[in-house]
């Protein structure tokens, strides 16, 4: 067992650059985050952000961005349970909501990356400032920004770059810290008063002296130190980084002591409690993200009592970034994120800290996957009905595969066995799913699709068949559907089914189609 977390901040990253809650479901999140013991909000706002001017071509299109009334009251909702609100500005990586509009690609590191802000760019420095002018002036109680700079691909290979590098002496090590540091010194101009913290990902490799020259203040530390092996996990850098922040023989040699050696006098550490596991994951696995915690435990625990550790904020990624897929939605997130906490709180994930969740979530397990359904309310458990619904469609979708395909028609469809554990008739529908693969194969092959050779009474068991297993998704999907525009907008019900259900349901409604066509031609 591990000391509990020192003291500190706990916050939770709201990443709201895909799958935005509506703004009176965030409300009942922070209610339930107040609960959970959380003492702080990091939000990372994006285009949802109500950006005005010559910025207003930021704000998200899919659906309208949170109006500054609604911004206001989020905060609001934070302030009246003591709970610290830290906007998170993209001001050098990760910008591809700015950079991907057409009138802005000039300002790219490179082409080819969406991403990544040319740092030489004057017209680069005015529009980060100005981005940061808007959110700092619609959050009248701030105290601390939070200006990204993480994973800043391609730094260096633009022509600008390039240019700048060719100067004796020169490093993508000094490039990004005389960015960064512009940013800051600017920002420090305007809010001398304000704090500012970062991600810490482009730092790990430079050294002591290097960081000295550039110190720029507080640094965010942006680890995820997990157990899972890199290929597995989001942040590969940042996973294997485990290797470097983990319990080293001699604390000096830690990242966290070169940093406070540095001059960097106030640390943060930032956790998982979503988005983490792979870029299209759908349901959270809470151990995962709790054996991520124990490992910041142990690291905490072995640090010298000079670090001062202002606390840790428990990432939940939405995106992996602006252009890819979703991740897991909050609700099926939101066991993983009250055992997290409970984890920090007691220094293990006790069996007082596992009856404290199923308490206070009203739940019988601290795994989505394994949560009996309930027909109560959701009073414990904001958004409950639509984790128990994404569950079920997970399973549906994403267990057994089974393909066929067709030089000519696609035919690739996935249809599910393993999940069906979950139902009392699962052994005889899993036969009927073997049943239905082996007549596919050996009654409606490619050859046969091709030349309209069929044999009708089997062909149309396999119609039957598939007609079952698409009506029952069919089913399913309307009922996600309906919990989910409740809790989201339209557009990510609609970003969700397109993502997960259509490459299952297109497929089984073309081998439907196929058949049809096939029989016509063998029946009179």
């Amino acid at each position: 067992m591990n000391p509990p977390w020192p003291k500190g901040k706990k916050l939770v990253h709201l990443d709201l650059k895909g799958a935005p809650p509506r703004v009176d479901y965030l409300h009942r999140l922070i209610e339930l985050f107040s609960r959970l013991g959380v003492d702080g909000l990091l939000v990372e706002y994006e285009d949802m952000f109500p950006y005005e001017g010559e910025l207003q071509l930021l704000q998200a299109t899919a659906q309208p961005a949170y109006s500054r009334e609604q911004v206001l009251s989020i905060q609001e909702s934070a302030k009246a349970r003591g709970m610290e609100v830290i906007p998170l500005v993209q001001t050098f990586g990760h910008m591809e909501f700015v950079l991907k509009h057409r009138s802005l690609w000039h300002l790219r590191e490179v082409p080819h990356c969406v991403g990544t802000l040319n740092p030489h760019k004057e017209e680069g420095v005015k529009l980060v400032m100005e981005m940061l002018r808007q959110v700092v002036e619609l959050h009248p109680h701030l105290t601390t920004v939070h200006i990204g700079a993480d994973e800043v691909y391609t730094l260096g290979e633009g022509e600008d770059s390039k240019l700048w590098l060719a100067s004796t002496g020169r490093s993508v090590e000094h490039l990004f810290l005389s960015h960064v540091t512009k940013i800051a010194k600017a920002f420090k101009e305007a809010w001398p008063d304000m704090n500012i913290i970062m991600w810490d990902d482009m730092m790990r490799g430079m050294s002591q002296d290097t960081l000295k020259v550039h110190l720029i203040g507080h640094v965010f530390i942006k680890t995820l130190l997990d157990l899972i092996p890199p290929h597995d996990s989001k942040w590969i850098s940042r996973t294997s980084s485990a290797h470097v922040m983990g319990l080293h023989p001699k604390p000096g040699l830690s990242l966290l002591e070169k940093y406070h050696g540095a001059g960097m006098s106030d640390l943060w550490a930032a956790s998982s409690f979503k988005g983490s596991t792979s870029v299209h994951t759908c349901v959270t696995c809470t151990q995962r993200h709790v054996d991520n915690h124990l490992q910041w435990l142990k690291v905490a625990a072995s640090l010298s009592a000079a670090i001062n550790m202002r606390g840790i904020a428990i990432t939940g990624w939405q995106r992996y970034d602006h252009l890819s897929v979703l991740c897991e939605l909050l609700p099926v997130a939101l066991p993983s994120l009250a055992s997290c906490l409970q984890t920090l709180h007691h220094g293990e994930f006790s069996t007082e800290a596992h009856r404290n969740v199923t308490e206070l979530l009203g739940v019988s397990s601290v795994e989505m996957e394994a949560v009996e359904r309930t027909s109560t309310g959701e009073s414990l458990f904001p958004g409950r009905r639509l984790a128990e619904l994404m569950v079920e469609i997970n399973s549906l979708l994403n267990s057994e595969d089974l393909r066929f395909f067709e030089s000519n028609i696609s035919v690739n469809f996935r249809l599910t066995c393993l999940e069906l554990d979950n139902f009392s008739s699962s052994i005889h529908l899993k036969n009927r799913l073997l049943c239905f693969n082996r007549f596919v194969r050996g009654w409606f092959s490619p050859y046969h699709r091709q030349r309209k050779m069929v044999n009708p009474l089997n062909s149309m068991h396999i119609h039957n068949q598939a007609s079952l297993y698409l009506d029952t998704l069919q089913k399913t999907v309307e009922a996600v559907r309906k919990e989910m525009v409740n809790l989201y907008p339209d557009s990510t019900a609609e970003e969700w089914m397109e993502e997960h259900v259509s490459p299952v349901a297109a497929p089984l409604q073309r081998i439907i189609d196929a058949i049809q066509a096939c029989v016509k031609e063998m029946v009179p």
